[in-house]
């Protein structure tokens, strides 16, 4: 089975410039900014609509693989989708010094960035970015 969301050569500028709401787009550059900052890696999209740092071949116990951005995101109608790994030491904590989000299976969810703190943002793209090395 191949994994229909895959690294593409789509502009990443090119898709946020293209988000319709201008606070999400303002952020998602902010986002942007914040996981270069963190993770030392350039954004490149993955599918039409997820912007993705640093890359890891994956093999689950099921004998499926596939390779995946490290952390990532996509701004949603709804909200913006931050993409990280469920498990790694701290994330609770981390989570719990956000501020205002939202968790799913394996998302953070976040209105804007006026309802996060920043600071403990970026801590959590670092860790989480860092965790999935191993």
């Amino acid at each position: 089975m191949v994994n229909k969301t895959q690294l593409t050569d789509g502009d990443v500028t090119d898709f946020i410039e293209k988000v319709e709401d201008d606070s999400k787009r303002e952020d998602s550059l902010q986002i942007v900014a914040m996981m270069t900052a963190a993770t030392g890696e350039k954004p490149r999209m993955w599918g039409p609509g997820i912007v993705g740092f640093g890359e890891i071949h994956m093999r689950y116990d099921s004998g499926r693989e596939l390779d995946w951005f490290k952390v990532g995101f996509s701004p949603r109608n709804a909200n913006i989708t931050l993409y990280l790994p469920t498990d790694f030491d701290g994330r609770d904590r981390m989570l719990s010094e956000l501020g205002k989000h939202t968790t799913g299976k394996t998302c953070v969810y976040i209105k804007s960035l006026e309802d996060v703190d920043r600071k403990a943002l970026v801590g959590l793209f670092r860790a989480a970015f860092d965790a999935s090395a191993i």
